[in-house]
């Protein structure tokens, strides 16, 4: 029997409002960097703004396999067996730092493109010292994740949130000698201290150490809640749930990686617009970037709750729990497509003062309205997923959406057409469109029957 829908909407909620202030914590970390290395000059600005750029695409393939944790997580400790989810989140550890590995070694390599790819000397040198600096929180990053996934399996938020303010805090307060050295102790009425203005440099180093303080919090309290979790699980199980973690991980990897490609793709297209039309795309896909951060949370809480009742045996508690998710998502993103369509011009000049920019960032906002809900379906249907143990159908329809559907339909009305940028984005709209119906059709199939744990 289906359970009524207050009691499910409260608990996600409960869930979801706390981890979509940690993911929006996490953004805020990059708006904080570029803005700081701003009083340093326009090469800083780049070069922090693209490492972050680099830095996160580089990682999310890591991110995205770590995410295979969520499902045998919550259905563990659904099923109240909590010294299995404790074997899956060391078995989750061990990968994330495997991981680590190749990943860092591409964030420290990848400056080495930037000359080929066109960026101008000065920003790509401020690049490469920023992502020099930051590759270090790559382990700290993927180990934050897993210890994460566990916590929030677990309902056990307040640590996160606790962990990306103290981050933040970090963040700001190592970025001010680091970045500028004795001028920022002096200016703080401090005696110098002999500290070089390391600049980008700086910056980078700032937030390996806010990531590895991030880890370190979330750990303690991991390893509290762990003094509760009884005798540990069969080892023996460990290889067995390590492969269910790759099965999982690694399509939800390559779906990240293949959003990200598609939306880098369409920055490019942008760029070879105009100054203008680059400048308005990066306007709208930051203010549509933030809603989604939102949605974000609200999908990884569904994808505790859906696991959850299928861990304890519920198909029917799982379905209600996805759509209650869904219909949640559904709802912020309609505030936000609102606010969108009311307010473009508005939300455009807190970005930019230029009347060419406002003009062309305003029908981008508008179409970026359109797509709100079809973002707020898809992203939340995928946590609803992974929660199911179906990662494998979400990186199909990715795929088909964004690259059969979105960048082709891009091309043929941004660039070869006459719409210019926002023929790019209706591309991207459509795409949405096509990949939120396709994941919410597969939800619907998958919980209509009784569902395996994995």
């Amino acid at each position: 029997m289906t359970p009524p829908p207050r009691p499910e909407l409260r608990t996600l909620l409960s869930l979801a409002l706390p981890l979509a202030a940690a993911q929006a914590g996490n953004q805020l970390m990059g708006f904080v960097d570029t803005a700081m290395v701003g009083r340093i000059g326009t090469a800083s600005i780049g070069g922090v703004g693209i490492g972050n750029g680099l830095f996160f695409a580089l990682s999310c393939f890591g991110l995205g396999v770590v995410l295979g944790m969520d499902a045998p997580t919550a259905q563990a400790l659904g099923a109240h067996e909590l010294a299995r989810a404790r074997l899956v989140l060391s078995r989750g550890l061990g990968v994330a730092l495997w991981l680590s590995l190749p990943i860092t070694a591409l964030v420290l390599l990848a400056p080495l493109g930037l000359g080929p790819a066109g960026v101008e000397p000065a920003t790509a040198h401020e690049t490469a010292r920023f992502l020099h600096g930051r590759a270090g929180g790559v382990l700290p990053f993927l180990l934050f994740v897993a210890l994460r996934s566990h916590l929030q399996a677990r309902s056990l938020t307040r640590p996160i949130v606790i962990a990306t303010v103290i981050g933040n805090l970090a963040n700001v307060l190592l970025n001010l000698p680091l970045i500028f050295g004795d001028r920022a102790l002096v200016a703080l009425g401090l005696p110098a201290l002999g500290l070089p203005a390391l600049g980008a440099l700086g910056s980078g180093i700032s937030s390996a150490v806010a990531a590895a303080t991030m880890a370190v919090v979330v750990a303690l309290a991991v390893r509290e809640a762990l003094a509760t979790a009884g005798p540990p699980a069969d080892a023996a199980e460990g290889p067995a749930l390590q492969r269910t973690i790759l099965r999982l991980g690694v399509p939800a990897g390559l779906q990240l990686v293949a959003e990200i490609g598609v939306f880098a793709t369409v920055a490019l297209l942008a760029g070879r617009l105009g100054q203008d039309a680059a400048a308005g795309h990066q306007i709208a896909i930051t203010l549509a970037s933030f809603t989604f951060t939102v949605a974000l949370g609200v999908a990884q809480a569904t994808s505790v709750r859906v696991g959850h009742h299928v861990g304890a045996g519920h198909t029917a508690r799982a379905r209600h729990a996805g759509l209650v998710g869904i219909g949640v998502g559904v709802g912020i993103m309609a505030i936000s497509a609102l606010t969108f369509l009311c307010a473009p011009s508005a939300l455009a000049r807190l970005f930019s003062s230029e009347p060419a920019v406002i003009a062309a960032a305003v029908p981008l906002i508008r179409i970026a309205a359109c797509f709100q809900i079809f973002d707020g379906i898809q992203v939340v249907a995928a946590g609803a997923l992974r929660g199911a143990g179906d990662t494998r159908l979400p990186l199909y329809a990715n795929l088909f959406g964004y690259y059969v559907v979105a960048l082709p339909l891009a091309i043929v009305l941004g660039v070869r057409g006459p719409f210019g940028a926002a023929g790019l984005w209706w591309g991207l709209c459509a795409g949405l469109g096509v990949v939120s119906v396709l994941l919410l059709w597969r939800f619907l199939r998958v919980s209509a029957r009784p569902i395996a744990r994995v």
